[in-house]
């Protein structure tokens, strides 16, 4: 269930009292802890006890060794598997807290407090855990529903520029993919502030939502969602690895255009639309280097892409603002076109 808290966390009070945990545990990173658990605890009506887990924040968090460490804790503190956890935090506190709640004891409840604009707009929505391993993004997860996603949008509040500009690529990505309105009200903002993107949060929440419903498991159409993220977490991927990470939002925004750029070379888009997406893709997101990626180095993370199968890599491609077409196979010569396009952007 997706609720809006904008005053106050009754449906997390009532959830909670439904659900009666027998502990609850409440999982933040260091900028959550000091800057939302306040607001959280302070909102939370329950005699239940609660332990608070704590992790640095960042991707390179997301990782086999943290979710070890965990599910350590959790079996310390003895949680059953009537107890509870509360994500609190990003996406990677999302992803990594969902896992860990889906695989602990075979599944323990859990309830998403996104406070990133990536969180609430997609990474806490859809029932789609993961960790990362070998460098390479989400590659180990499971499918598991939260009990409850409480959206509280002035936890953006807290957010530096960087962090807001990252949400907002998912944002772009969702009206590319399936609501033409969409993309067109978020291209017309005159900044990136969070009062400013207030109106639009829930209408990316939906089409998420939407696309979920109509494919849980990512048979077909949710794989639209994809867009921009077989390149974009290639070079997330690389960046992490070289101890330089990048934003996920920045990843998705060049896979955004280097996608768009293929789907010119593949012929499924007008040059019009075309050079339109990239434009405005670029008016808010200033261009990343790849001086010292190969294309190499890209293709084989990409051939770990989970959309692919039988050795051939899928895009999936937009079509025109608020369509998208997914199992596009693209020739790896095209993929390094797109690659080169990017690099020499002005």
């Amino acid at each position: 269930m997706l609720t809006f808290a904008d005053t106050d966390f009754s449906q997390l009070n009532s959830t909670l009292e439904k659900l009666k945990p027998s502990k609850i545990f409440i999982l933040v990173d260091e900028n959550t802890h000091e800057y939302c658990l306040p607001t959280l605890l302070g909102n939370m009506e329950t005699t239940v006890p609660y332990e608070i887990l704590e992790i640095e924040p960042g991707e390179e968090m997301k990782t086999l060794n943290t979710a070890a460490q965990l599910w350590e804790v959790l079996a310390e503190f003895e949680a059953d598997r009537n107890a509870v956890l509360i994500n609190l935090g990003g996406g990677v506190i999302t992803d990594l807290g969902g896992f860990i709640a889906s695989t602990y004891k075979r599944g323990i409840r859990f309830i998403n407090i996104p406070t990133t604009l990536l969180g609430m707009c997609d990474a806490s929505i859809g029932g789609k855990t993961g960790i990362d391993h070998g460098f390479i993004k989400n590659i180990i997860g499971t499918f598991a529903e939260p009990e409850l996603t409480l959206i509280f949008p002035d936890f953006l509040r807290t957010l530096p520029f960087e962090q807001l500009r990252s949400g907002f690529a998912e944002m772009l990505k969702h009206g590319l993919i399936a609501d033409k309105q969409h993309w067109e009200h978020l291209i017309t903002l005159p900044e990136l502030k969070a009062e400013q993107l207030y109106p639009y949060i829930r209408r990316s929440c939906e089409i998420k939502l939407d696309v979920v419903k109509a494919d849980f498991h990512e048979k077909n159409i949710r794989k639209t969602l994809n867009f921009g993220h077989t390149i974009g977490h290639a070079v997330e991927s690389l960046f992490l690895e070289t101890g330089k990470p990048i934003l996920h939002g920045e990843a998705v925004a060049l896979g955004m255009i280097c996608e768009t750029r293929l789907s010119l070379l593949q012929g499924l888009i007008s040059e019009e639309d075309g050079e339109a997406i990239i434009r405005n893709i670029c008016k808010f997101f200033p261009q990343i280097s790849l001086e010292n990626i190969s294309h190499e180095q890209l293709l084989t993370l990409m051939k770990s892409d989970k959309k692919n199968s039988h050795g051939q890599t899928n895009f999936s491609l937009v079509t025109a603002p608020g369509t998208c077409s997914y199992n596009v196979s693209v020739k790896e010569d095209n993929i390094c076109n797109a690659l080169h396009y990017y690099q020499n952007l002005s």
